[in-house]
């Protein structure tokens, strides 16, 4: 574990002086966990990609910002990648499905469903939402932020963000009753 610290701070070390090795190392030993954090938000490879390479591309940029007392490197790094892919998401949104409710409806789906569905098609199920309403379900669901929080970095309403969350719950659970009606 030492050596692993000592590692990585040689690392950022390097990286603080534009070590295009030392950026390669951190890009590759971050690559897999973000790359999946990408995936989340993202319609494809491809663009999970991008939103990824954009998100190291701040990451090299402002590594002299990084600030070891306030979080961990891995904490840091997924905090502008996730960023970054809100940026992605607002930039390659064309019409904005937006809506407002005081509270989002809470759609229940049976856990014996989904558990006999794999990650993998729990995944492409998400994707197939709108941009926006999938941002804001991974955040609420899989990151744990909350309403005020996804407004924020969203720039949207909380009565907004409901309102997705609602949405993604709503067609989530009418592709998941459509994939049961096929399977019976």
């Amino acid at each position: 574990m030492i050596r692993e610290e000592q590692d990585i701070h040689s690392i950022i070390s390097a990286c603080k002086k534009q070590d295009r090795r030392a950026q390669e190392s951190l890009y590759r030993k971050f690559y897999r966990a973000m790359m999946a954090l990408c995936l989340r938000y993202t319609k494809n490879e491809s663009d999970a990609l991008e939103a990824m390479n954009t998100g190291f591309y701040k990451v090299f940029k402002n590594i002299n910002r990084y600030n070891a007392s306030q979080a961990s490197l891995y904490t840091w790094i997924r905090t502008i990648i996730i960023n970054s892919c809100l940026d992605f998401i607002r930039s390659k949104e064309t019409k904005t499905e937006i809506g407002e409710l005081s509270k989002a409806a809470h759609v229940d789906l049976p856990p014996s469903v989904i558990s006999k569905m794999s990650a993998r098609e729990i995944l492409q199920l998400v994707r197939q939402l709108p941009p926006a309403t999938q941002a804001v379900f991974n955040l609420y669901v899989m990151e744990g932020y909350n309403h005020s929080e996804i407004a924020a970095l969203m720039r949207i309403s909380e009565g907004t963000s409901k309102w997705h969350l609602s949405e993604a719950r709503k067609k989530l659970q009418k592709m998941i009753n459509a994939e049961q009606r096929t399977d019976e």
